[in-house]
């Protein structure tokens, strides 16, 4: 037994000294080919960029150090690691294409449009204040509607309350994948499905909103079912209970407060969220933003961005309390 857990951890050390010599192997020839591409600095040819070259490479080294002792190997792993690290920040700096020195030289070009955003134009906030409380009624209606499905949703998505057989565990995992795949996708992208879909305006917005919710608040839920206290569970259980009940009685005593402090905090999201969705045509405020700054009035910039971080702070303030509450009892 002893001889089978150290094979296990040699090949786990070795799978990380491959998998970091592959990470850094492929780095360094990202930088070579940037500094050869940029500065011409000598001749490079295609064949030292391949995958290939950097995969077997790879696996060379990873051979080469398999009889190392223990602590050698521990040596390699923390030196690759920390060249992983290293080779990370630069690669990043060069693929974000990070300019302290532009940020500086060129902030002469912003200090016009900075002196209008602290001059905002007041004269404008009536006006506004509609879009506002279109924002605020689309992130709510979003969550509430997005409700009733991710809570039906939610115990189908919870693995202790499906049993492992082939129905439930493909119900279970159709649910995840689903909810995982709609919530990997930004709500700004459904809001572009979406106004193509019903048009531009608040309607494509919620929906977007929605969408986003129903997934997010399928994993806070289940998360919170797969942390519920089996006690209870299995005394209804004993009695007979059929599955429906079990959820009636056992589950859902233990999950309503979470559930309620979790939709809360979704629709503190989603007011941040309705902003930017309204960039593309979700409708609210941000829509109302977005046609100001295209228009290049600052002033006009100025106060919505003011309404909408007064507005946020205010709703954070009051969800937060209510969660506290919530929480509590």
């Amino acid at each position: 037994m002893n001889t089978g857990g150290q094979l296990t951890r040699k090949i786990k050390e070795n799978l990380i000294v491959f998998a970091l010599l592959l990470f850094n192997v492929a780095s360094l020839q990202y930088l070579v080919y940037y500094l050869s591409d940029t500065f011409s600095l000598f001749a490079f040819k295609t064949i030292y960029t391949s995958p290939m070259l950097s995969l077997g490479l790879s696996l060379l080294i990873t051979l080469s150090q398999i009889k190392c002792s223990e602590t050698l190997k521990k040596q390699i792993i923390v030196f690759l690691s920390i060249l992983s690290v290293i080779l990370t920040i630069i690669v990043g700096f060069i693929l974000v294409e990070i300019r302290p020195v532009k940020f500086v030289m060129n902030f002469h070009k912003a200090f016009n449009i900075l002196d209008h955003l602290f001059k905002p134009n007041f004269s404008l906030f009536l006006p506004m204040l509609g879009s506002m409380i279109q924002t605020i009624y689309l992130a709510l209606m979003a969550t509430i509607l997005a409700i009733p499905f991710a809570f039906f949703l939610s115990f189908f998505a919870a693995r202790n309350l499906m049993p492992n057989h082939f129905i439930p565990n493909t119900i279970y995992y159709v649910v995840r994948t689903l909810s995982t795949f709609t919530r990997s996708i930004e709500a700004i992208v459904w809001a572009i499905i979406f106004t193509v879909w019903v048009g531009i305006g608040p309607f494509a917005g919620m929906l977007a909103l929605m969408i986003h919710s129903i997934s997010s608040l399928i994993k806070l839920y289940s998360e919170q079912i797969e942390n519920i206290d089996h006690g209870p569970i299995e005394a209804i259980q004993a009695t007979g209970a059929n599955t429906l009940q079990v959820w009636i009685y056992a589950v859902m005593p233990q999950i309503l407060s979470p559930f309620l402090a979790f939709t809360i905090y979704r629709w503190d999201i989603n007011i941040r969220m309705a902003t930017i969705v309204g960039f593309v045509g979700g409708g609210g405020i941000g829509q109302a933003l977005q046609q100001q700054q295209q228009l290049l009035r600052w002033n006009n910039v100025s106060i919505i961005m003011l309404m909408i971080a007064v507005t946020v702070w205010i709703m954070d303030i009051l969800s937060a309390k209510l969660r506290e509450y919530l929480l509590r009892k």
